[in-house]
């Protein structure tokens, strides 16, 4: 198996002993006045009862004694583990939500953990052995739940994702961004917001960007939607590994263009890392959509980076800010697309800052990227910042890295909106127009550098040294050619 196919099941079982853990340390201050151990608890159906109830509504879930992982390490160190025991304890998990308000989180969430898979071992007593190894090692890992002021274990989850990212090759696209890249769309969305009532990602992918929102203001409420379904138990794992309740976040599995889920609601912040030119049924019924009727229309069929811009600022509160990274050809391409960016500028003067990135700092793909900013109410309508901060970055074996110093100065250039030469620029809405609404970065940052003036005769010089060095080294060839016997040179 690849590593990136095994980490449904490295990741599943990280999660699985999460939520065991984490049902044993709610059981536990429940019984806490009782003489009662859970295991005894559970076996009267008056105690039972009120745990389920409890766990129901506090963790939106439940696990029997039998099936948590202390469990199973028990019956793998008594040489009584088999894999079936670990079907029905995953399964026991989402069952429990079944018919609660919590369902919608973990229903199939353990679906891509393939305990049949012969890529597993060819009988139950080969897929046994492994499984019981790889949960044995899990074990042994420091696991620290309510204790910590920092998010080790959700960390050391997404660290994680990212290593098998780096092993995933395009398919990594998918559903990973780069933690510091995902910082400077959340730190923008929060600038000046200590309080958000929500925020939306429309392909959230494992949602990480979702949570980075959260660690740069206090987030009440998370919305997000993905159509890969892997992709998608990923990313709802993700939030309850970050101790997100299922109360607080709502994501569905679906595509976001063709089947929007969240059609009547706004949001304070919003921010997206689509795929990249990805193709979209374009179809003429679109244009009768909300989303894209005002536009006159729609984003090409082979391109449907506009169509997810215009599905966003469809659901941008007024006060909002939006953030999303896109491939370059956003800012120049024509036709359709010309349209629809010169709507956003000119009538509707959405368009708050254009961002460009250093090439290569995605996985999957080593095209450089940009962050279009949108605002419905600009603080300042007469002018578009470009920063151009394709040059700022640490190069590394196989991927460029933002140091934290490209990110803060990314971040203090768009707070202070500052010119800097080589680096930003404010563009007035005339230069924008006198441009026919073309984004294209160099045309507003001048980035050129001026070479060295060079002394013609001193290059002279350095030619007639360079010949009299060439007939001396011929002259000396000449004579070791004569002595072999051979032509001269």
């Amino acid at each position: 198996m690849e590593a990136n196919e095994f980490k449904n099941y490295i990741l599943g079982l990280i999660f699985y002993r999460y939520l065991s853990e984490k049902m044993e340390a709610r059981a536990k201050i429940l019984l806490e006045y009782d003489t009662l151990s859970f295991v005894e608890a559970w076996g009267k159906d008056d105690n039972k009862n009120v745990i389920i109830d409890t766990m129901l509504t506090q963790i939106g879930y439940y696990i029997e004694p039998k099936y948590l992982f202390s469990s199973l390490i028990t019956a793998i160190e008594s040489g009584d583990f088999d894999i079936e025991m670990l079907q029905h304890a995953v399964n026991s998990i989402s069952n429990s939500s079944v018919g609660t308000l919590s369902q919608g989180n973990f229903e199939g969430l353990f679906e891509d953990m393939d305990l049949t898979s012969s890529k597993l071992g060819r009988d139950v007593k080969t897929r046994s052995s492994l499984m019981a190894k790889v949960i044995a090692n899990i074990s042994e890992i420091s696991f620290s739940h309510d204790d910590i002021e920092i998010d080790v274990l959700g960390d050391a989850y997404e660290y994680m994702i990212g290593q098998f990212a780096a092993n995933a090759g395009k398919k990594a696209g998918e559903f990973y961004t780069p933690q510091q890249v995902s910082k400077i769309l959340a730190k923008i969305v929060t600038i000046g917001k200590s309080d958000l009532k929500n925020v939306y990602d429309p392909t959230c992918g494992l949602g990480s960007l979702l949570l980075r929102v959260a660690r740069e203001s206090n987030v009440r409420n998370f919305y997000g939607q993905e159509f890969t379904s892997t992709t998608y138990n990923l990313g709802r794992m993700n939030m309850l590994l970050h101790d997100v309740s299922y109360k607080e976040f709502d994501i569905r599995n679906d595509d976001t263009l063709e089947h929007p889920h969240f059609n009547d609601m706004l949001f304070d912040a919003i921010v997206a890392n689509p795929p990249y030119s990805q193709n979209w049924n374009a179809d003429p019924k679109f244009l009768d959509d909300e989303r894209f009727s005002a536009y006159g229309k729609l984003a090409p069929k082979s391109k449907a980076d506009y169509a997810f811009i215009q599905h966003m600022i469809y659901h941008l509160n007024d006060n909002g800010t939006m953030a999303v990274v896109l491939p370059h050809g956003v800012l120049f391409r024509g036709a359709s697309e010309g349209v629809i960016r010169k709507y956003l500028i000119k009538q509707k003067n959405y368009l708050d800052a254009v961002i460009g990135l250093p090439s290569n700092v995605f996985f999957g793909t080593s095209i450089p990227t940009v962050i279009l900013v949108f605002k419905k109410c600009r603080e300042n309508p007469d002018n578009i910042l470009f920063i151009d901060a394709s040059q700022s970055y640490e190069k590394c074996k196989n991927q460029n890295i933002l140091r934290e110093s490209d990110v803060d100065k990314i971040i203090s250039c768009y707070t202070d909106r500052k010119f800097e030469d080589k680096y930003s620029h404010l563009a007035t809405m005339e230069e924008i127009s006198g441009n026919d609404y073309n984004l294209n970065i160099t045309r507003y940052v001048d980035t050129f550098e001026e070479e060295e003036p060079i002394d013609i005769s001193v290059v002279q010089n350095e030619i007639k040294v360079i010949d009299t060095e060439i007939l001396g080294v011929e002259k000396e060839l000449n004579v070791y050619l004569k002595e072999l016997g051979i032509d001269e040179f």
